[in-house]
This record gives structure tokens, C-alpha cells and sequence, in this order.
């Protein structure tokens, strides 16, 4: 495509050249120049209608808004001149005639737009001696409150509600002075429960459940953290005090993200204070958990694991790890399974087959996994199998952006209901649990599908082998043998095709990355490779078995059977994971060892119980579905749990005194990452870019392309999670759970068209 001639004009005397299609008011950022709004907003529709954004134009015979005038060649801008200062105080005055006057105790007193603008163009007294509107404020929701007084119409709240989530739940009534922003519910808002209307207002008209009152803006310390719910890695702010995050937002628009949080990320914090958290390790005494020290139960741990492999062997014992946990923890705990206790009985929850897709794109993967961004600029986006809007977020607001800002076309294949179908250009609707089906069906025009289910993939086929340089995002049911039909049907799309396997949680993608996997190595190297295993023996200080360990179903299902006689488990919860509902302790095992921050049904079961810290209160690094690396900060003092790191490594110098392997030499989780960097396939990446709160693509990847990669059935599957569930921490995010949308999502269980983000 030819590229597009500049335009060039001139604002307060400096020539500027910008792209075709710019507004004034973003020429003028790009400079330095301020240019003050309340309505405008980067990517929503345009409104006009605070009209501080007023400049003078030469040869227009009035003020023009900065935020409606396109720049074109030889336009001459000034947004500095008494006329314009004189508009600019004028409307001050006007927004304040009705304004209260109660900034010392506005929950958004030092970071309101309309205070600043106040303090820079706004006069001591007003004209206006007319008694000011009174409304009460009003409690839309347990996290959203509305003082009607403080609302300054700028509509910014009901153009990203509508544009950017797709939800409308909020919209204006009457007109006038009598103008008033209404709930889609008398009184009460039916929302996806966001809170992108209280970041987004710049005034203190909508305000935080979490935060109001609080405290103040330069009160706290702001810790930049990628959220530690679903597999997106949105860039979160935690603001902290008093050792307590208070809110979380991302203000600041940076991180793959922008300006976007989903209810979890802006309102899903509050688990970090849960009464319920374990702050001391337990050992079961007289069969029951009883607090102990730190000392006795590491020891306990250290000598009967020894035991049980002196007596049994090494195949007896099990390790399964957590898609929470950071790359560094994964990594370590790797190590620890394999070399310390000698077993390749090593997994995790799997929601997404990121396995398979390096081991069928091989090399090629460093140039065909999508990223966030990508999906944004995508021309086309085929989506199979997920319900983006509950478990994927970020990736439906990307998705719908496009589709707004850039007129992509979505096509959907799908046996659920979801909202983001409402966007879809072509939606091939199939039999819950038909995915697979239909992607052969696709592939190669065979399988057993009714006439309807065929019509509608004949019509999806056609459409989308016109397309070209299509990004395809696939859920967990697309995995092992459907991965190859997936990239048979690719293979017919022009340009170039980018795929995105969607995982469910924080750190899904980095779990798999690491080798939590029993027969693949760090970086998806297989356990077949007799080159690899040495190598990673020589980096870790033993040998690597070679045969492949059980899946974690085939853990749990061996330990119920009395064949795997002890169970390590990081951070994740196999008893309700995997359904197994028989109450009591797990009768074939002699070792039940747990690290987590509750006593989920695991732990409940569990003969040592550790506290674990959360990915907000350690440091290290997670991955995000799409592959981008960030770094986690501890933003607060867990006061008692310790970080998983801690304890894996500690847990290896006790085994090391007992004879059983080495202890691990890493002291802190920069440490690790360096030896990540270094070693893993596709995780050379820029400390410096990380340090600088950017995002840095993993590109791990299979060294040759393996054509007969498959999964045990079962062994890749989703929880199905909603905006208001995320695996255990979900539970205990008060807050969020507080909500009408939360106790009404079915989500947990079955899904239902009758929930009300589909009405």
C-alpha cells in the first residue's frame, strides 16, 4: 500500500506534521501542547460538548473544538490567545454554576480534571447566585456510587459503557439542566461490573465502592503489577497504604491493556486481606491441621518425602504445580520434581494446548503467535470454542475495538452462548461440545454433523478462504489431534495467519513455558531429547529421568488408587480441578503437602499445609496468554505467608541434608529469571524492557515440527470461569462477590443464555 502523504500545519507557531485524519487536539498532545477536555476521550466517539477544547483557527470566524477539527495542510492553530482563555474560564464558570463545592471530601479531590482546570482558567466567585440542584447520592451497586451534583455531562461514562464494553447500561435522561446519567435498572445498575465509568469520569460525580474515603491520591504508593486473575496479564496499579491495596486502576493507560480492566482487575484485590487467609503452616496432628513453625513443618515435609521415596521409589511421588505462580516459581519447581525428587510426574491444569501448537508450528512459532496487540490490528479474526467476554476479557475488548475503530470482520465458530457474537460478521452456531467436529469438518469435509451445522460451515469456509492475514484465537476444546486440523484449515487463508491458544488463568501460558509438563522440558523441549534432558541435568546439578510422568488426572486418579503414595501441590486445587468429591483424606496416599493461600479442598485434605504468598505480594515475572512477559511487584507485605519461591528452595537445601539431591542455588527470583533467559527457548528477552514496565514476547518454541502431537483425553480443559470467578482466588474477592452479577452468574457450573448479559 502507497503511504500516505503527511499533513502539515501550524499550532502556537510550531509546523507540525501528522497523518491524514488527525484530530487537532492529538496533533497537539503529540507536541506538548496542552489543550484541556472533559468529553474527549481517545478512542470514543466524538461529543463536543464541554467546549473547553476551544482554539482559535485563522480564517474561521469563531472558536473552533479541538477535539471535532481534523488537521489539514496549512492550517494555522492557536490554542494560547486571550480569546481563548476568556472561552475557556467562560466555561469553567458555566460547569460550576450548579458544581458543589465540596472538594475535601470528593473522593477524587487531587486528581479531578475539572479541579485542575479550575485552579488554571476558573475565576474566585461567579455570577450565578441561583440556588444549586440537590440530589441525593445514590448506590448503584455495591462498587459504584453516582452524586448526581458532581456530574458535569461530559457522557463519558455511557460512550465507553456503550462503545468500548458493548453493555449500555448506563444512559442520559432528560434534557437541560434537568440532564441526569440514569442506570439501565431504576436505581440500580445491571452491568458487567467493571468500573470503567469511575475511572473514565473526570470529576467525582461516579465513585469506587473500594476506595471512597478511604484516603487520598498522594497518601498511597502506586505498584504497577500484571493482574492476577484470567490469562490476559493486564497492567494493573495498585494503589497501597498502610500496607493495604486500597484500588487498583490503570489510569495511565500503559501495558498491553491501555486503558481496560474487567471487574476482576479493578475490583478483584481484596482476597489479599481475606480473613480466611492461612498466615501460619499446619501439620496434621490426631488428624486434624494444627498451626506449627516454620521450622517443623519444612523438616516434616523434607524427611517424609524422603521416606516415601526410600520405600517406594521415585515414580511414587507427584508434583503438581500452579498456573499462578510465576515463571520463576514454575521454573524452580521443575527442577525440584525432575532432579531433588527424581520424577517426571510433573503437571498442571492445562487450559489451553500451548504445547501442541509449539510442537506443530516448530520453528515457525516465533512469527505465528499472536499478540494483543495484533488482535487490535487484525483484518480478520476467526474465534473458536471461547467465551472471550467471561474468561478472555481483554482480548473481547481488542476484538471489539477493531471492529470500531477498524471495521474488522469476526467470524465465530461456537457451541456457546456469548456476547461478543453480537459483533461477529459470520456466526457458524454448532451443538454445545461440536467444536472439534465442526474444525474437521472444516479441515477436511468430513465427520457427522446435522444439515443445519454443515450449511452454516459451508457459508464459514467460503467466507473466510477469502480472507487474508486472519489472527485465530482457540479455546482449551481445540487441543492435540484438532490442533492439526486447525492449521489445515490456516493453510488456506492468504498472508500470514497468527494464532492465540486461550488460556484461563494469570499464568497459564508461563506454566507451560516452564515444563510443568510431564513430557516436556523448559521451553517445550520433549523428555524424548536426550540432548536437552542433559543439558538442563548438567544446569541443574543431577540427572533428568527419561520416561514421561503421569498427566495430573492420572496423578490424582493413582493416588485414589493407592499407586502414587505422596503428592506435592503448588498453588493449585486437584480435589475440585479434577472432581474428586469423596469426602475425607485421599486414603492411597501417605503425604499430602500443599502451598496456598486458603485452605481450599486440597488443603483441607492435606497432612502439611504452607502458606503461600500471592503474585501481588512477591516479585518475579508472569506470562500472559498471547505470550507477553511482565514483571510482578510485591505491592504489600503478606505478614506471615511466604512466597513459593522461598519455600521450594528452602524445601531443597532440607532434602539436600538428608541426601536427596542438591540444594538450589538461587536466592532471589532475578536470579532464576537470568538463568530463564538463558536456557529456555524463547525467553532471551530485555530485562530492560521489563524493568521499564514494558511487555516482552516469549517466543517459545519447538526446534523441529512434531506432527504427531496429542493430548490424553482430558487432559486440556477450561473451568469455564466468568467475569466474576477465577479459580480459588475468585472465591474470596469479597467485593466483586458482593455484587447481584456474581451471585446470579452460573458460570461456575453450567452455562445459561438466561443470565443477564445476554437479555
Amino acid at each position: 500500500m502507497a503511504e500516505q502523504k503527511q499533513v502539515v500545519f501550524t499550532i502556537d507557531g510550531q509546523q507540525v506534521a501528522t497523518s491524514p485524519g488527525t484530530l487537532v487536539i492529538e496533533a497537539a498532545k503529540k507536541q506538548g501542547i496542552e489543550v484541556p477536555s472533559f468529553c474527549y476521550h481517545p478512542g470514543l466517539s466524538l461529543q463536543a460538548a464541554c467546549r473547553m477544547c476551544l482554539v482559535e483557527v485563522e480564517k474561521m470566524p469563531k472558536l473552533q473544538t479541538a477535539c471535532t477539527l481534523v488537521a489539514t495542510d496549512g492550517m494555522v492553530v492557536k490554542t494560547d490567545t486571550p480569546t481563548v482563555h476568556k472561552a475557556r474560564k467562560d466555561m469553567i464558570e458555566f460547569l460550576l454554576s450548579n458544581h458543589p463545592l465540596d472538594c475535601p471530601v470528593c473522593d477524587k479531590g487531587g486528581e479531578c480534571e475539572l479541579q485542575d482546570m479550575t485552579f488554571r482558567y476558573g475565576l474566585d466567585k461567579s455570577r450565578f447566585a441561583e440556588e444549586k440542584l440537590h440530589h441525593p447520592e445514590e448506590k448503584w451497586s455495591p462498587l459504584v456510587y453516582y452524586d448526581a451534583p458532581r456530574c458535569i455531562l461530559c457522557f463519558r461514562c455511557v460512550r465507553v459503557c456503550d462503545e468500548g464494553m458493548d453493555v449500555k447500561a448506563l444512559g442520559v435522561g432528560s434534557r437541560g439542566i434537568n440532564s441526569v446519567i440514569l442506570p439501565n435498572r431504576p436505581g440500580e445498575l445491571a452491568c458487567e461490573e467493571c468500573g470503567a465509568c469511575i475511572d473514565i469520569c473526570p470529576v467525582g460525580a461516579l465513585t469506587s465502592g473500594t476506595y471512597r474515603y478511604h484516603t487520598r491520591p498522594w497518601e498511597m504508593t502506586y505498584v504497577p503489577s500484571p493482574c492476577a486473575h484470567c490469562s490476559n496479564g493486564c497492567k494493573t496499579t495498585l494503589g497501597v497504604r498502610n500496607n493495604e491495596i486500597l484500588r487498583a486502576n490503570n489510569r495511565d493507560r500503559s501495558g498491553v491493556n491501555g486503558e481496560f480492566l474487567c471487574g476482576k482487575g479493578r475490583f478483584g484485590f481484596d482476597f489479599t486481606a481475606h480473613a480466611e487467609r492461612i498466615r501460619q503452616p499446619l501439620i496434621r496432628r490426631n488428624g486434624t491441621l494444627q498451626p506449627a513453625t516454620w521450622e517443623e513443618a519444612l523438616e516434616e515435609i523434607a524427611r517424609r518425602l524422603k521416606q516415601v521415596r526410600d520405600a517406594h521409589g521415585p515414580a511414587s511421588l507427584g508434583v503438581i504445580g500452579s498456573n499462578h505462580t510465576t515463571n520463576e516459581e514454575n521454573y524452580l519447581l521443575n527442577r525440584f520434581a525432575r532432579v531433588t525428587l527424581g520424577t517426571n510426574n510433573l503437571d498442571h491444569h492445562r487450559t489451553a494446548d500451548y504445547a501442541g501448537l509449539a510442537a506443530l508450528l516448530g520453528p515457525q512459532a516465533k512469527g505465528s503467535l499472536a499478540t494483543m496487540a495484533d488482535v487490535y490490528n487484525a483484518d480478520a479474526v476467526l474465534l473458536i470454542a471461547n467465551d472471550v467476554t467471561q474468561q478472555n476479557p481483554l482480548v473481547a475488548w481488542q476484538i471489539r475495538t477493531a471492529v470500531r475503530h477498524r471495521n474488522a470482520r469476526l467470524y465465530v465458530l461456537n457451541g456457546r452462548p456469548s456476547k461478543i457474537h453480537r459483533k461477529a460478521k459470520l456466526l457458524a452456531e454448532v451443538p454445545k461440545g461440536a467444536e472439534r467436529d465442526a474444525l474437521r469438518w472444516l479441515a477436511t469435509e468430513q465427520g457427522q454433523l446435522d444439515a443445519k451445522t454443515i450449511e452454516s460451515l459451508v457459508h464459514l469456509k467460503a467466507a473466510l478462504e477469502a480472507e487474508k492475514d486472519v489472527v485465530v484465537l482457540f479455546g482449551a476444546e481445540i487441543n492435540g489431534a484438532a490442533l492439526r486440523d486447525l492449521l489445515s484449515l490456516a493453510a488456506r487463508f492468504g498472508g500470514k495467519t497468527k494464532f492465540m491458544a486461550l488460556g484461563d488463568y494469570a499464568n497459564s501460558r508461563g506454566a507451560a513455558d516452564m515444563g510443568l509438563l510431564p513430557d516436556r522440558l523448559p521451553g517445550y523441549a520433549p523428555l524424548s531429547d536426550a540432548v536437552e534432558r542433559a543439558r538442563f541435568g548438567k544446569l541443574w546439578g543431577g540427572e533428568v529421568p527419561a520416561a514421561p510422568g503421569l498427566t495430573a488426572r492420572a496423578m490424582m486418579e493413582a493416588a485414589v488408587a493407592g499407586k502414587l503414595k505422596a503428592l506435592y501441590v503448588v498453588g493449585a486445587n486437584p480435589v475440585k480441578t479434577f472432581g474428586l468429591t469423596a469426602p475425607g483424606r485421599i486414603a492411597g496416599l501417605d503425604l499430602l503437602v500443599v502451598h496456598d493461600l486458603f485452605l481450599t479442598e486440597t488443603a483441607e485434605r492435606a497432612d502439611v499445609v504452607l502458606p503461600a504468598a500471592s503474585s501481588y505480594e512477591k516479585d518475579g515475572t508472569l506470562t500472559n496468554t498471547a505470550g507477553e512477559v511482565q514483571l510482578t511487584h510485591r505491592s504489600v507485605d503478606p505478614q506471615g505467608p511466604r512466597s513459593d519461591f522461598d519455600l521450594i528452595r528452602i524445601l531443597s537445601h532440607q532434602l539436600g541434608i538428608l541426601g536427596l539431591g542438591s540444594a538450589i542455588r538461587h536466592r532471589t527470583p532475578e536470579a532464576a529469571f537470568d538463568e530463564i533467559r538463558q536456557h529456555v527457548a524463547g525467553y532471551a528477552l530485555s530485562h530492560a524492557q521489563l524493568l521499564g514496565g514494558g511487555a516482552e514476547v516469549s517466543a517459545a518454541a519447538c526446534k523441529s515440527v512434531d506432527p504427531s502431537h496429542d493430548v490424553p483425553p482430558g487432559a486440556v480443559f477450561s473451568s469455564h470461569d466468568s467475569l466474576f470467578t477465577s479459580g480459588t482466588m475468585g472465591r474470596y474477592c469479597s467485593r466483586l462477590n458482593s455484587t447481584n452479577e456474581a451471585k446470579d452468574t452460573p458460570w461456575s457450573s453450567s452455562p445459561s443464555t438466561q443470565s443477564w448479559w445476554y437479555r
